[in-house]
């Protein structure tokens, strides 16, 4: 929890014999799933975060980011919110799965099955169960999801949050950073003074602007007419068990519908084809009656219209000195596999810790610099990874056969081939445990990096490793508690093997003010064959930074190392 508010005084700090008044710690440009991460991740710390957001308190979002990845969900767990967000969204019994159609009311091509909430964690049959971790995916729209990020992150004592208010301009010096904030509704103007300053603003980013980062990529890779529908008539036409996420197949028009609340309330997206470059080149209304496969005297009622297009764009820089940028100020993409939120959020909490070690002087500043040399390369991964999915929907759309409502034997094969087409290509969208735990950070300033590769993952399968820079392989302990819930708010030290003598180790990183947790693992059971080596020493957002069977010979470039004070191991 936050130990101070900036909201009732000012840190008063003490640089070169003059006295520094700031106002916050760190500013969070942005209120959105990304920004409420960080700043409930930051003072969880004791980091004191003001908050500024043009929209009113609660104001309701856009009604996307319908998944919520198992990273996602692990961070939540620490953040201790995860039990929360499990328990809204979709009712607890609603099938969570995927389903191939001819239309939303159709005949059914194939199907990947996803459990149910109440099913989520005990479940063992399909291809997103059995993943080693103690949060399984979890599918909530974010209609639902951000009123509960942001009620958790402002029972924070350290959180100021400043609705109706922009930033208009921001001036950087040595130790801090000028921000003018305009209030929307009074027009008045205030100059706040922070240390650092979070862009979490989304895809038209003032703070990206400001710092001069520009996006670069592909501009363009398809429209999306999307449209929020009210339709309580629709679930009793759907033949069979419902579904979260429904896929229409036809030669009419092809889309996707989310099921929302489960009951009555539908997420239609009509994929534009290249040759429809406007959001109104065809008939909205026609198009949905399509996709759900219902004629012209079903009723429903549009609640907003959401129309999108899904680019890949990445901002050519992540940070300037002491302004950072996450989430969609930094990468916009296609949201397949649901990465645009999951990305930014894996962005925020790790911009989070490295932003404490500086702040709180355990760490040099040059701890900073993990930030993009981590996060830059990860998300160019996914965004290829993504547009790669995305261009190879385009072509399954182009290729629906045009007899695939057909009623006999042609059709009835037509519609086996398009089905198992689907499932092969889907099933990795959806069932991602690829892009949730393989990725890796190689190149990192404060990783003990090894000559041996670190193992190549998909979208949908990798191998799990203790190398340094891959995610801690997770395991339940003798006593069903998760590893996770163990791991310190800096770094832990876990051992394997009770010969190994740590004291001296913890000893001098207790005097380099190393937050550094001790967690001995020697008599467990159930440790998975990743772990070979005696001793794995991981961070708080559960990347490994060393290994080894013994302590380094040089324990003082290994503290250089966690500190940022050094580039490599002696």
């Amino acid at each position: 929890m936050g130990t101070r508010d900036p909201a009732s005084q000012h840190q008063i700090e003490l640089n070169n014999n003059m006295s520094t008044i700031f106002d916050s710690d760190v500013l969070v440009v942005g209120a959105g799933p990304v920004g409420l991460t960080l700043a409930t991740d930051l003072a969880q710390r004791g980091v004191t975060v003001m908050m500024a957001e043009i929209r009113e308190f609660a104001q309701p979002p856009n009604v996307k980011c319908n998944h919520v990845s198992a990273r996602s969900m692990e961070h939540f767990r620490r953040l201790g919110v995860a039990q929360t967000l499990r328990a809204a969204g979709l009712p607890e019994d609603y099938p969570n799965d995927v389903v191939f159609r001819t239309s939303m009311t159709g005949m059914e091509l194939t199907r990947i099955p996803i459990p149910s909430r109440s099913k989520r964690y005990t479940e063992t049959q399909g291809p997103d169960t059995g993943w080693d971790t103690p949060e399984p995916p979890h599918r909530i729209n974010q209609i639902y999801l951000e009123p509960l990020l942001l009620k958790h992150a402002v029972s924070h004592k350290g959180v100021s949050l400043r609705n109706r208010t922009q930033v208009t301009d921001m001036v950087q010096d040595d130790e801090g950073v000028n921000v003018t904030l305009l209030n929307l509704d009074t027009q008045e103007s205030q100059t706040v003074r922070v240390r650092y300053v979070a862009g979490c603003d989304g895809g038209s980013s003032f703070v990206r602007k400001k710092i001069g980062a520009k996006l670069e990529g592909t501009e363009m890779i398809q429209r999306v007419q999307s449209t929020y529908i009210h339709a309580p008539d629709l679930i009793h036409l759907l033949p069979g068990k419902p579904a979260w996420c429904y896929y229409s197949v036809n030669t009419r028009r092809c889309g996707t519908v989310f099921a929302i609340d489960g009951h009555e309330n539908w997420l239609v997206h009509n994929h534009l084809h290249p040759t429809e470059p406007e959001f109104d080149s065809v008939d909205r209304d026609q198009s949905i009656r399509n996709i759900l496969g219902v004629d012209a005297n079903f009723k429903y009622d549009i609640i907003t219209k959401e129309d999108w297009v899904g680019r890949r764009l990445l901002a050519n820089q992540f940070r300037d000195r002491r302004v950072f940028l996450a989430g969609d100020a930094a990468h916009l993409w296609v949201p397949y596999a649901g990465y645009g939120m999951n990305a930014g959020i894996a962005d925020a909490t790790n911009l989070a810790w490295l932003l404490d070690a500086a702040i709180k002087g355990w760490a040099a500043p040059s701890i900073l610099d993990a930030y993009e040399a981590e996060r830059y390369p990860i998300t160019e991964q996914v965004s290829h990874f993504v547009m790669n999915h995305a261009q190879k929907m385009i072509k399954a759309r182009r290729a629906v056969p045009h007899n695939i409502e057909a009623m006999d034997a042609e059709g009835e094969a037509a519609r086996s081939a398009t089905g198992a087409e689907a499932y092969e290509l889907n099933v990795q969208q959806f069932c991602c445990e690829g892009l949730n735990f393989g990725y890796y950070y190689e190149g990192s300033p404060i990783i003990a990096h090894e000559e041996e590769a670190a193992p190549a993952y998909s979208m949908g399968a990798f191998t799990p490793s203790t190398l340094p820079g891959c995610r801690t392989p997770h395991f339940w302990l003798d006593n069903g508690t998760s590893l996770y819930d163990l791991l310190g708010k800096g770094y832990s030290l876990l051992r394997m093997d009770d010969t190994v003598d740590v004291q001296g180790f913890l000893d001098q990183a207790r005097a380099h003010k190393v937050p550094m947790t001790f967690v001995d693992l020697a008599k467990q059971t159930n440790r998975p064959e990743a772990y070979q080596h005696k001793l794995i020493l991981c961070r708080t957002d559960q990347h490994v930074v060393w290994r080894g069977n013994t302590l380094p010979d040089s324990p003082e470039d290994l503290m250089a190392l966690l500190k940022g004070q050094a580039t490599a191991m002696a």
